[in-house]
């Protein structure tokens, strides 16, 4: 409801919707009959908003809906690439991250108005879903693995720094081992950063629901597992270039790490674990990288 100032979390960090519902229909997904069709704000109103937040002080904003590059169509209006330009062109220390992207929607255009930005963080969350055409089709997701690698490819041509997570569901109905080693091969090839990952949960009401499910839930649990390990030692290995190099850091609060005093995100939203007693919420800090975890980076 536009004119109700939302309630926020304490500083640094907000988030911002610029979009309301979704068009999409991947068939394991309940969203579009729970929140209705696509709805866009006007830009006026989201560009008038975030210059509020940092005004207020708010330093890492996320614009927030469930396709962020579909905003625009319901209306006619400008499209997501230009909202992010006009939204970087507001005055101020801040970042400015968005999600979700989906890979049938991203462009390059996107990538360029990032590239070209001076609050656009370098990061992007491009759910994949699976490395197999065949259940990517059945996922209703309107792309294949050679498109979505080519976005990657082009992302990291114009970012080489850029950090990529993505979403990745196993046991998806019909899903062979064939099916499964796709999606493992294209974890090798793409490499990234992070995943979130889940086993396949059925939604009644959506398409695939209804479809037929020869997979036990043994063997799910055991492609997951193999899955996890897989991707476990790609982040691990990609944070270990981090070691002994400075990276500029938002304080967003105490560590639960009792070996540090603070922790806080890169850019690229990548978890650092701080010694230095002397900081505080909401600082930006220049961080020593001296040891690194799966998950984490650690330093002073």
């Amino acid at each position: 409801i536009e004119g109700i100032t939302p309630l926020r979390k304490e500083q640094p960090c907000a988030w911002l919707s610029i979009m309301y519902g979704c068009n999409n229909y991947c068939s394991y997904c309940i969203v579009p009959y729970v929140r209705g069709r696509e709805r866009s704000r006007d830009p006026k109103l989201i560009l008038s908003e975030l210059d509020t937040l940092v005004s207020e002080g708010y330093k890492d904003i996320t614009l927030l809906v469930q396709n962020v590059n579909s905003y625009g169509n319901d209306t006619g209006d400008i499209d997501f690439s230009e909202l992010l330009k006009r939204a970087d062109s507001i005055e101020g220390d801040f970042r400015l991250r968005f999600m979700t992207s989906h890979p049938k929607d991203a462009s390059r255009k996107l990538f360029d108005v990032m590239a070209n930005s001076r609050h656009i963080c370098r990061s992007v969350h491009l759910p994949v879903q699976s490395g197999s055409d065949r259940i990517l089709k059945l996922m209703n997701r309107k792309y294949d693995a050679e498109k979505y690698c080519e976005l990657i490819d082009y992302a990291r041509s114009v970012m080489p720094d850029i950090t990529i997570t993505s979403d990745v569901i196993v046991g998806f109905p019909g899903e062979t081992e064939d099916d499964y080693n796709k999606t493992i091969e294209l974890l090798n090839k793409v490499r990234f950063d992070s995943l979130f990952t889940f086993i396949y949960s059925k939604r009644p009401g959506t398409k695939a629901a209804l479809m037929e499910d020869a997979t036990t839930p043994q063997e799910k649990q055991i492609r997951f597992d193999k899955l996890l390990e897989v991707q476990n030692q790609i982040s691990r290995s990609i944070n270990e270039t981090y070691l002994n190099r400075k990276v500029r850091v938002l304080i967003d609060g105490k560590s639960e790490d009792p070996n540090y005093d603070f922790k806080g995100r890169t850019n690229g939203f990548k978890l650092v674990h701080i010694k230095n007693d002397r900081l505080k919420t909401g600082d930006f800090a220049d961080v020593t990288i001296d040891r690194v975890s799966t998950w984490a980076l650690f330093g002073r």
